[in-house]
């Protein structure tokens, strides 16, 4: 990836990287949940959803 095809943003990047991002979140719950910290789990499962949920509602929007 060259310098000018980079993204320039927070949100350009979450965006590129969306899917690893959630990937990530769902690990960090499973080894939580490991750990009985289900609470904490539920956090980051909770960032998750409202991650996924906003890309879905771009997705529509853009239709």
């Amino acid at each position: 990836m060259d310098e000018s095809s980079r993204p320039e943003s927070v949100a350009q990047l979450a965006e590129l990287y969306l899917g690893n991002i959630l990937y990530a979140l769902e690990a960090t719950a499973l080894w939580l949940e490991g750990q009985q910290r289900a609470d904490d789990a539920a956090f980051y499962r909770g960032i998750a959803r409202q991650l996924a949920t906003a890309r879905g509602k771009e997705r529509d929007a853009g239709r």
